[in-house]
């Protein structure tokens, strides 16, 4: 019999600070139907004194774990998204360990920008598949509002602070229905790195940096790069777009959702969207749209769900899970 990673749990967390595109147009030369027309984005959560990527994602734990209805100790293994840490090291992880009371695991922060939560996911499948854990916490979580310039109105009105998190459970199952994590790809093109940055490390400058962005090129690299690697997926499984429930996407730009749907020829109702009252939070991105879509009701269990996003890099990547 095969191990599979089945999905026992999902939750997420918000700042309690929501800003709206009115207030930010008080304090940027923008407006609310500008930001609308060109993202689909009406609002976001800004973290306050306070709230951090580690508080976030410790919170968005907790849920899942809730939900999951088991005890923190009992996880093994945490693997957390971000872009956004707490220090420079260590990893932001290693503080939800501690702050959940699950020590002595396995706990590391994986740095792929948006496509952050999905590559935490290929790694924490691949080591409960072989094993190196039974129980494991995938977290995406960010506070992306203190690395924007708040003076570039092309960048600062696209990103929010959130965090997301799923509990997988390692499983032995030789059903190829059966719940559970069926198939990830993952990418990376080192060769547009002028695209979409952060003009700071600690290696070069010393200091954080502030987001820069082409964002029409990066538009076109994210409707074909997403498109093919859900192609992919697809072929993998064995399955056809028509044959998926829910397409859970990386919340950047409503026009991307929309360009990616369309490629792909899957229909809008199929397509989570939570871009407009969050706007793009990173890795925190498709944890935080898959709690909101569990958490409603939509997204229930024996469905099919494909999870993808793209981000700086450039890296992208989907997975298709059973829930």
């Amino acid at each position: 019999m095969g191990r599979r990673s089945v999905l026992i749990g999902t939750g997420s967390a918000l700042p309690a600070r929501i800003v709206t595109n009115a207030e930010l147009a008080d304090q940027v030369d923008t407006s609310d139907e500008w930001i609308v027309e060109r993202s689909g984005i009406r609002q976001r959560h800004i973290a306050g004194e306070g709230e951090t990527t580690g508080t976030l994602a410790t919170a968005a734990a907790r849920q899942a774990l809730a939900a999951a209805g088991i005890e923190p100790d009992s996880i093994d293994l945490i693997v957390l998204g971000t872009t956004t840490p707490d220090q420079t090291f260590p990893a932001t992880a290693t503080l939800v360990q501690r702050d959940l009371g699950c020590a002595g695991g396995i706990a590391f922060d994986v740095a792929a920008v948006c496509s952050g939560f999905l590559y935490a996911l290929g790694v924490a499948d691949a080591m409960l598949r072989t094993g190196m854990a039974h129980r494991a916490l995938v977290i995406g979580a960010e506070t992306m509002s203190r690395i924007v310039d708040w003076e570039d109105r092309a960048t600062c009105v696209l990103f929010g602070d959130g965090a997301g998190a799923i509990v997988l459970e390692a499983r032995e199952s030789d059903d190829p229905s059966a719940p559970g994590v069926i198939a990830s790809r993952l990418h990376a093109d080192g060769r547009h790195n002028e695209l979409l940055f952060v003009d700071g490390g600690p290696s070069t400058t010393g200091t954080v940096g502030k987001i820069r962005m082409k964002g029409k090129e990066v538009f076109k690299h994210a409707v074909t790069n997403l498109a093919d690697v859900l192609r992919e997926v697809l072929d993998a499984a064995g399955i056809s777009a028509d044959e998926l429930d829910w397409v859970v996407p990386h919340q950047a730009n409503k026009r991307i959702l929309d360009g990616t749907a369309k490629k792909l020829g899957l229909a809008a109702e199929k397509v989570i969207v939570t871009v407009d009252r969050h706007a793009n939070t990173s890795a925190a991105s498709v944890p935080l749209a898959l709690d909101i879509a569990v958490r409603d009701g939509r997204i229930v269990p024996g469905q099919l769900v494909m999870l993808e996003a793209m981000g700086g890099g450039f890296t992208w990547g989907a997975s298709l899970i059973r829930m």
